[in-house]
């Protein structure tokens, strides 16, 4: 039989029989389907699909007539792509285009669309903006794990296996050989297994002597709906009587509730799962499967009505309120801690969904989230979903299809909840605007904040910022009539704001111990509170030990082994550990420089604060929040509800216990050291230091007992300083405006950093210099570049070396988007041929926020 008449014999395995489960494996050669299906080209429809890898463009492709019908916008198909099977996403129809062959798609991935067609233009701007593929912008919204690819694997052959019986082979393919008699590995995944780079040359001639097999395998979609096993009782059933007792009750209860889930069945009938089996066979009932939702929620909130609102709160819902479904616009509402957004951001929901609108809310923070979420489920009960990274990849695709399904009306999420797959969002909510967090740093480096007021622009919704600590950014726009700004300048219930005190470090630099960053003045705040019964809260923006462990012998800096840093000693886990590659070293080790064991643990973090305040404080219940003490899950939420039911007397923490938490029994602040961000080698240095004290000064005085912060400084003077003991944002601004407009740093110019990094020291900073060369002479080349572009670099990073990779960068900023990005553009695209290079890696980043 011909190879062809084969696959024509087989072909009808490619296609769906059924739709709840495509099929996914076992597809012949593209090249094959596409002869096979000629016939077929007048009956296609066209589409355009977004590809999930990183390529720029989208692409046209067939669909046939079996297919035609689950073809639409948003749903994931399974298309030929150069030689692989891979993912894509349906963004429109398309016409015929004028090719000979276009390639047809090989299956529909879902049943329902993933996302509407409104989100495409939003992926599209992304896409532009952040000169990212549209394919792997898709893909980042969209939950994890759904996607399928395939790779190529290497196998043994038999002939292989008879070499190395017969050990016919050279010492390399031996090792290769050996490994693979275990199974087939990827390429990359046999040379981590060897601990030795494997050479395609040496697979390539081992294939050619036919000692080991080369297959495509597809792989991926792990990330599937949850089916529950249901049961209901037959119409047709009859006489009851020879049941035993058990069974019985299943049928009692099962014509009271008409259909039940096994697993709540099983809660009244212990042995069901047993008995469900014989009852179906007697014909008594039908067991049937039912998509079900893993539910990431936890505890059931008690519900609550709306608050009575103060009057700068009224004034604030009414100005937003006023403009619901009258097309675009973007409020900044400045609003002192304590002063009630949260609930300005609830009755503006409500008003929002009683005008038929869905509403979005982005929180910084995971351990914000659980705080917010439950006062939003209080309040709108089943209507509100979560997202974030901290569910699993179930419960993410669950929550995905509740908001893609229009069966809730509010989402809840940190920055990736931006692409909440909403058609019709009439208010965007971000708090905490300013934050930082809203930066991702993955492959799509996007700031979800700017996301939020680009897709309020393209529907025609409102878009509402709220934080104490506006940015500079968002605070420049309000003063250009870019956004409104709103303003809450008092507390709710007229509760004051809490006193702030300037203690100098410098008066204590000669102490030794824990005075050095327990000062009296702190010390006694601690024990007043304490003794009245109150909360404190101790923050340090430091997380470890011991900060600089260093040889006592020969002066040498304990360094990790990957990166141009030095390790900090993390006492309880009994390692030094590196908090950029996460290398980890025993602490019992010895100084690899000259192998003394005399290691001084210099400098400190939250741990040794903690430990410093249980041994002043015996008695007291201490807990510390950081990313070590936060790392399973429902860690944080533990956290929080200690600290809420009054089982934490005092909490130690890092930025993660600066941003939004409303604990009304802390009534002590302490700041250990307020100046660790304010010489980081970055422009917004001082801006963010302004931010994280008046941030979490504002933790204290919550409730009904005034708060006091004692803030450690060794520059006391500085304006940062000043402006965030007096809680005043605005003067802080007049400063810092100023600082920027002369060094033409944002909000006056735009930035795209260009992010250089490779194994090889000499290859990466080579490969710097040249494109450093290139990007000078397309400046030259154009005026509009020479006249309004600036390079800055190329210039090693401030850590030179982290992850075992040497680091460059350069800077470019433009005083418009359009020209520095052609500029951009015109490098990676027009003149790519110049600097590629396999071993160094390129990443551009549009409107960079870490400099290092």
């Amino acid at each position: 039989m011909s190879r062809k008449k084969r696959f024509q014999q087989k072909s009808s395995s490619v296609l769906p029989t059924n739709r709840n489960s495509p099929i996914r494996v076992s597809l012949p050669k593209t090249t094959e389907f596409q002869k096979a299906n000629n016939s077929m080209t007048d009956n296609l429809t066209y589409i355009n699909v977004a590809i999930a890898l990183p390529v720029y463009n989208t692409y046209t492709y067939a669909v046939p007539e079996s297919l035609s019908l689950f073809a639409v916008t948003g749903k994931r198909v399974l298309v030929p792509f150069r030689k692989r099977r891979v993912t894509g996403y349906i963004l429109n129809k398309s016409e015929k285009i004028d090719r000979k062959e276009i390639k047809l798609i090989l299956d529909v991935l879902d049943d329902e669309p993933l996302f509407s067609s409104s989100m495409i233009p939003f992926f599209m701007w992304i896409a532009d903006y952040y000169i990212h593929p549209v394919g792997e912008v898709i893909k980042c919204a969209l939950p994890g794990g759904l996607n399928i690819y395939d790779y190529i694997t290497i196998s043994i052959s038999k002939k292989g296996e008879k070499a190395l019986e017969k050990n016919l082979t050279a010492a390399a393919e031996k090792e290769i050989l050996s490994l693979l008699k275990e199974g087939a590995f990827r390429q990359k995944d046999l040379g981590r297994k060897l601990k030795k780079d494997v050479p395609s040359a040496l697979v390539y001639s081992m294939k050619g002597r036919g000692l080991v097999e080369r297959k495509r395998v597809l792989r991926g979609g792990g990330t599937k709906p949850l089916m529950e096993r249901y049961v209901s009782l037959k119409s047709s059933a009859s006489s009851f009587k020879k049941l035993s007792v058990p069974k019985k009750k299943i049928i009692d209860i099962l014509n009271s509730e008409g259909e039940i889930s096994v697993k709540n069945l099983k809660a009244l009938v212990p042995t069901a799962p047993r008995l469900i089996k014989a009852l179906e066979q007697g014909g008594y009932i039908s067991i049937f499967h039912k998509r079900a939702y893993r539910d990431p929620f936890g505890d059931a909130i008690e519900a609550d009505d709306d608050l009575l609102l103060t009057n700068e709160q009224k004034s604030a819902v009414s100005a937003v309120a006023s403009c619901l479904g009258k097309g675009y616009a973007t409020y900044l509402l400045a609003g002192v801690t304590g002063s009630g957004k949260t609930e300005v951001y609830m009755q503006l929901a409500a008003k929002a969904i009683k005008c038929g609108y869905s509403v979005l809310i982005l929180i910084p923070e995971i351990a914000l989230i659980s705080q917010m979420e439950r006062r939003f489920r209080a309040r709108f009960g089943e209507r509100v979903a979560i997202l974030h990274s901290g569910l699993s990849a179930g419960e993410r695709y669950d929550q995905w299809m509740r908001i893609a399904r229009k069966e809730v009306k509010i989402a809840i999420g940190a920055r990736s909840a931006i692409f909440s797959p909403f058609s019709d969002v009439g208010l965007i909510i971000v708090d905490e605007e300013h934050d930082t967090s809203y930066k991702q740093e993955g492959s799509l480096r996007y700031n979800a904040r700017d996301l939020a007021v680009v897709r309020a622009k393209l529907g025609g919704s409102i878009a509402l910022l709220g934080s104490a600590t506006p940015s500079i950014q968002s605070y420049y726009n309000v003063k250009t009539k870019k956004f409104i700004e709103l303003n809450l300048k008092n507390r709710v219930e007229k509760r004051p704001l809490p006193e702030i005190k300037i203690v100098d470090l410098r008066e204590s630099r000669d102490k030794r111990g824990i005075r050095r960053f327990i000062t009296p003045q702190l010390y006694e705040g601690m024990s007043q509170a304490l003794n009245h019964g109150e909360q404190v809260l101790l923050f340090l923006n430091r997380r470890g030990f011991a900060s600089f462990p260093v040889c006592g012998t020969c002066g040498e800096a304990v360094r990790c082994k990957n990166c141009d840093i030095s390790l900090t000693l993390h006492q309880r886990s009994n390692a030094y550990k590196c908090h950029y590659c996460g290398f980890t070293m025993a602490s019992a080790s010895n100084c690899r420089t000259c192998g003394s064991s005399n290691i001084k643990h210099l400098g400190f973090g939250t741990e040794k604060v903690e430990a410093a305040v249980a041994d002043l404080f015996p008695d007291a219940r201490v807990k510390r929040m950081d990313r070590d003490t936060t790392i399973r899950k429902g860690s944080i939420v533990k956290l929080l509800k200690d600290l809420r039911k009054g089982n934490t007397d005092m909490l130690v923490g890092t930025q993660m216990v600066t941003k939004g938490h409303d604990f009304p029994n802390i009534t002590l602040v302490g700041i250990i050291c307020a100046d660790l961000s304010l010489n980081f080698p970055d422009f917004r240095a001082g801006e963010r230091t302004f931010q994280l004290l008046a941030q979490v000064a504002g933790r204290a005085g919550r409730g009904d007992i005034p708060g006091r912060v004692i803030l450690q400084t060794y520059n006391p003077g500085h304006f940062s300083i000043i402006a965030a003991k007096d809680q005043d944002f605005k003067t802080f601004y007049k400063n810092e405006i100023g600082f920027r407009k002369a060094l033409n740093y944002p909000p006056f110019s735009r930035m795209v950093q260009i992010k250089i990094s490779g194994k090889s020291k000499e290859k990466t900073k080579r490969y710097a210099e040249t494109l450093g060369d290139l990007c000078k002479s397309v400046q030259k080349s154009d005026i509009s570049f020479s006249k309004f572009l600036e390079i800055l670099g190329p210039i090693e990073a401030s850590l030179p070396r982290i992850a075992g990779k040497y680091r460059w960068q350069i800077l470019l900023k433009g005083m418009s988007v359009k020209p520095l990005h052609q500029f951009v553009r015109r490098i990676l695209f027009e003149k790519k041929t110049n600097f590629n290079d396999r071993y160094v890696k390129v990443v551009v980043d549009v409107d960079p926020f870490f400099m290092m």
